[in-house]
């Protein structure tokens, strides 16, 4: 039998057949007692994609986001030069990609497969997490720093958390309009100087900004120490952006004001590169050197591109949502939440991987997706899974098919398990 390609659209799939695609499970045949695993269950990476991956807590959903990786690593490498995997990693648990899955290698040998760690997996955390995390042994790649000049007067709103209409909010966006206008690369101490000379805010307001201000600067984020952000989008690499320890008060909005810098990067630098890659196309111009397409892998994503409040990040995702495809730009989202994604993720998706859920409200998000062609409701689809791990359906909305699956096992090392008490 055939192997199955999810993903790949009909003419994709008479020109370039399988090419181009990696091994992300089988397909299950059969319920309960009679279910068995038959065929390959391919992915398509040639095309841009918007994937979300479901499911409850301690279902696989971060496992099957690593797996995703690990097939775009295991690319050959004419596809994979042209690829950079970025995953944000809100858990601190896809380190352990650079390991072997040494604790499943039976499992591993069932599926035909051998473990292996990735050496070209390479970690990110701010710069002060870095020091934080090599203290203790903890090994970090790169170190992360952000030059506040680089952010928008709307971010540094909505990282303080001020609804923009108060006079704090247009205080403050005042401010950084007036820096930027003088085309300053100025940092937080010239802002609170700014602040300090400008007669025209209030005195209480000024304090209250200042104060906002040295709490950022101790957020550790910002300065010229660590390497640029842009550094994540080296072609062939598997980049891990830990932000799992900003423990502040403002933790989020702190982390969403990092991953809103790194989704601008990506959608910005990958508009111009698809025009370089048009004209190159039309023998205009010749090529040496090619940005490459970007695969964003975005865990706990309701908390980046929520339903509920708006953040730094989700402006610059929404637009990856509604126009990355075109410059070349896929997303995958996983949340065991999916209603409280934002609705124009849901609306976007093409590929739904979703493990067992049993909420109503998370039901409901998924029949937003495919509706068109499902002929019964999708809790029936999940209940009829066998109680595997890393059991699922996949939605694919190019085929407009709902598919049974079983995710592979991973090669790597998995972190994401819960923790127990014994050590073994």
């Amino acid at each position: 039998m055939p192997e199955i390609v999810i993903g790949r659209r009909r003419d994709d799939l008479e020109k370039y057949g399988k090419e181009g695609t990696g091994f992300i499970g089988r397909h299950i045949v059969g319920k309960g007692d009679e279910a068995h695993l038959t065929v390959k269950v391919l992915m398509d990476f040639l095309r841009p994609h918007l994937v979300m991956i479901v499911g409850k807590r301690g279902s696989g959903k971060s496992y099957s986001g690593a797996v995703i990786a690990e097939e775009l690593a295991l690319l050959p490498e004419e596809y994979r030069k042209n690829f950079s995997v970025i995953l944000v990693d809100t858990m601190g648990i896809f380190w352990s990609m650079k390991y072997p899955n040494e604790e499943q290698i039976e499992l591993l040998h069932e599926w035909g497969l051998e473990p292996r760690g990735f050496d070209n997996v390479k970690i990110y955390a701010p710069i002060s997490q870095k020091k934080e995390f090599e203290e203790v042994g903890i090994e970090i790649d790169f170190g992360i720093s952000v030059e506040p000049w680089r952010f928008e007067p709307e971010d540094w709103s909505m990282a303080f958390n001020l609804p923009r209409t108060s006079p704090h909010a247009i205080a403050l966006e005042k401010v950084i309009n007036k820096l930027k206008e003088r085309n300053e690369k100025f940092m937080i101490d010239d802002i609170i100087a700014e602040i300090k000379d400008d007669r025209d805010i209030d005195t209480h307001i000024k304090d209250a900004l200042e104060n906002m201000l040295i709490v950022a600067d101790k957020w550790g984020i910002f300065g010229t120490e660590g390497i640029p952000i842009e550094r994540m989008l080296e072609a062939g690499t598997i980049n891990v952006f830990d932000v799992s320890h900003l423990r502040a008060t403002e933790a989020w909005s702190v982390r969403n004001l990092l991953v809103a810098m790194l989704a601008r990067d990506v959608y910005e630098k990958r508009v111009i590169a698809r025009r370089l890659e048009e004209l190159a196309r039309m023998g205009e111009m010749i090529l040496e050197k090619r940005f490459p397409m970007v695969w964003m892998i975005v865990d706990e994503a309701h908390n980046f591109v929520g339903s509920e409040y708006v953040t730094p990040s989700t402006e610059p995702f929404l637009t990856i949502v509604k126009q990355g495809r075109q410059p070349g730009i896929s997303l995958v989202v996983m949340t065991q939440m999916p209603n409280k994604l934002h609705p124009e993720v849901i609306a976007q998706t093409d590929l739904v991987i979703s493990h067992r859920l049993t909420a109503k409200s998370d039901l409901d998000a998924l029949h937003g997706v495919m509706q068109n062609y499902m002929r019964e409701d999708l809790w029936k689809y999940l209940n009829a899974l066998p109680r595997w791990r890393g059991a699922a359906i996949v939605l694919d909305d190019n085929s407009e098919r709902i598919l049974p699956i079983r995710v592979r096992p991973r090669l790597s090392w998995h972190a994401g398990e819960s923790a127990i008490a014994v050590l073994k």
